[in-house]
Parts: C-alpha cells; structure tokens; sequence
C-alpha cells in the first residue's frame, strides 16, 4: 500500500514504521515474554495501537519499542493472574498434575520473567530495553529520563529483580 493509497482512517505512514521497526518490536516482546509467537501477537497489538495513534513519525521507534514492553509485561502479569486464579480452583477441586506445570515451574527463565513483572513499570522497561540493545539515549528518550539517569535507573533495576529472584528462592 503506497502512503498515496491508505484507506482513510489509517496512517499513511503505518506500512513503512511497521516494515522498519518490527523486528525491534517483537525482539523486544520476545525478550519479556521468551516466545516468539507471544511476541508476534504483542506486535501486532502494538502497531494496531500505533495505527490509531497521532505520535509523529519520527517518534514511533521510542513509542513502539516502549509499548512492546508494556505490552509484554502487561501479558506476563496478566499470565500470572491467570495461573494464580487457576491454582485456587485446582486447590478446590480434584488435583490434577500437569507435565507441562512442572516443566515450567523448574525453567529458569520462567522465574525471572515473573521477577521481572514484579518490578516497577519504568524499571522493568528501563531493564529490558536496555538489555534488548537500546542505547542509553534510546532509553532516556523512550522513557523521559535525562541520558545520565539511565545507568542508575538500569542498576537499580537490576538490584530490584536480584532481589526478587531471591525472594523466590527463599519462598521455594
């Protein structure tokens, strides 16, 4: 679809953001989340997002890559609900054991991406597009943070989701 051609009610613009920063988007989803189908559906709910947005153009690599962690997060804490809700019901009634559950529940990288839906929003963002390759600038302009700030946030981060990690090992 050329720019020339996009149905009313849809960014002219759309096609070309959405050929230059997906990868990004789902790199950054897929990080979060650790599966890149998950990250694919949070894509596509981050450009329908953008699609119906008015951020400029020149602004949309900070935006997206912001929403893609957002939305990530949001669909990890969303999981975690879910499991909790699941795990009350089970507990009341018949107790069935799932060879999947406990695959999950040994992973490694399952307990860090709950850790890290645990910390505050802006550091678990700071966190992962930071470790996703974002520059330091590109953190502080996704989040509004001045470039010196940034290192602190990020350590701060990482202090915050060590300590978390340990306060799930303590409970196990």
């Amino acid at each position: 679809m050329s720019a020339a051609a996009a149905p009313p009610g849809v960014r002219p613009d759309l096609e070309q953001v959405f050929r230059s920063d997906y990868p990004r988007v789902v790199a950054v989803a897929a990080r979060v989340l650790g599966s890149r189908d998950w990250a694919e559906d949070v894509a596509q709910e981050v450009f329908l997002s953008f699609g119906r947005s008015s951020v400029p153009a020149g602004e949309a690599t900070g935006w997206l890559t912001v929403a893609a962690a957002h939305t990530a997060l949001n669909v990890l804490r969303a999981g975690r609900r879910r499991a909790a809700r699941e795990q009350a019901v089970g507990a009341g009634g018949r107790d069935v054991p799932d060879v999947a559950d406990a695959v999950v529940a040994g992973d490694e990288s399952s307990r860090v991406r709950a850790a890290l839906a645990r910390l505050p929003r802006k550091q678990a963002v700071a966190l992962v597009l930071r470790h996703s390759g974002a520059s330091y600038a590109e953190v502080a302009g996704a989040l509004g943070l001045s470039v010196g700030s940034v290192g602190t946030t990020v350590r701060r981060a990482e202090s915050a989701l060590r300590e978390e990690l340990g306060n799930d090992a303590s409970s196990v």
